[in-house]
């Protein structure tokens, strides 16, 4: 029997889609997208607070400010700005655990976001969900979900419930590639298509499920899935942020015109590890060069400068401000007060005088 050469980890990049093969961005410039000169420092300034969120966020982990997971949303801005952007404020948005970025543009506050971290009762979730469980319902952002591919359903049932009550609301779903292969996947697709259901289904590639690239653990193209149930379907370059405005606000017209769910597949990055706890030794220095070379915030900022839409005084100003906010946040998380010993057991059912609570 022949010995298996091991194979050295970095060889593992080769799997990986290199930045170059990304799906082409948009040409259009930001009028042709329906952008307004006021609205491109808006949405640099979304993106920059996510970034400089989980920035502080991470150095408040390393810290030993709070414990549990913490996976960052670093190099996906793009995704998350751009979405929001091109949908109506009234859409349900449902995620996994990769959620600080998402909860913010739908508009968790900076204070909410870093005092959940903490587990403080200001938070979003009122300090019970952590980093992996942002809820805030009211904003119709319905998590922050810590078990792989098991809210795809729920993704539907949401979509489901806006049908049936005649309201004129999309229900958009995010998950990473590791979740594509859960079977809940294939009965959401069943159900989504066969009923007719608004919703948008989006993978957010971003190359690795924790340290396995994706062309070794999904055969094929995964926005091709969706091929099984004739499902509409396309992909999208997640490292630019008006190709992801571009896609979605088409996609978000023809569901809300024709009822009829779509699926996504967003080639994006993220730049940091899995979680805290990775280092990220399977992929090169060179890799993630690359691809910082094509840092959405950074693309946003060279368009808005070198069109003389922003100076670089306002943007340092917004930067500025959103340091500010960032730094008041993990102020507010600290000076918080943890959730009493009385809460314990709410939230936990629904009814109030649930015959297990004594």
């Amino acid at each position: 029997m022949t010995k298996r050469k091991k194979e050295p980890i970095n060889s593992r990049t080769a799997s990986i889609i290199r930045a170059t093969d990304l799906p082409a961005a948009t040409k259009k410039n930001h009028k042709q997208l329906g952008i307004s000169d006021d609205d491109l420092g808006v949405l640099y300034r979304s993106m920059y607070l996510q970034r400089r969120f989980e920035e502080r966020a991470m150095q408040m982990y390393q810290k030993g400010k709070f414990g549990g997971f913490l996976h960052l949303y670093i190099g996906q801005e793009a995704v998350s700005t751009g979405t929001a952007y091109a949908l109506q404020e009234e859409d349900d948005f449902i995620t996994a655990y990769r959620d600080h970025g998402l909860g913010l543009v739908k508009g968790i506050t900076a204070n909410e976001s870093m005092a959940e971290l903490f587990g403080k009762e200001g938070g979003c979730s009122r300090g019970k969900g952590g980093s992996m469980h942002y809820f805030k319902t009211e904003k119709h952002f319905w998590g922050g979900h810590a078990i792989v591919g098991a809210h795809l359903p729920l993704a539907a049932g949401l979509a489901f419930a806006n049908k049936y009550r005649g309201e004129d609301r999309i229900a958009i779903c995010f998950f990473g590639d590791g979740a594509i292969d859960q079977g809940a996947l294939n009965e959401s697709f069943n159900l989504a298509q066969l009923w007719k259901l608004p919703v948008i289904y989006v993978v957010e590639n971003n190359g690795y499920s924790m340290g396995t690239a994706v062309q070794r653990h999904s055969a094929g193209r995964l926005m091709d899935r969706a091929k099984a149930y004739g499902m509409k379907h396309d992909e999208v370059n997640g490292m630019d942020l008006f190709s992801v405005i571009d896609k979605f606000s088409k996609v978000a017209k023809d569901v809300r015109k024709t009822g009829e769910p779509w699926f996504l597949e967003v080639i994006t990055y993220r730049y940091r590890g899995h979680s805290m706890s990775d280092p990220g030794n399977y992929r090169t220095k060179e890799e993630l060069a690359e691809y910082k070379r094509i840092d959405p915030i950074e693309r946003l900022k060279i368009y808005v400068l070198e069109n003389g839409h922003l100076t670089e005084k306002e943007l340092d100003a917004i930067n500025e401000e959103v340091e500010k906010e960032v730094l008041e946040s993990i102020d507010f998380a600290e000076n918080s007060p943890f959730p009493p010993e009385e809460q314990l057991y709410e939230d936990v059912y629904v009814e109030k005088d649930f015959p297990f609570l004594r």
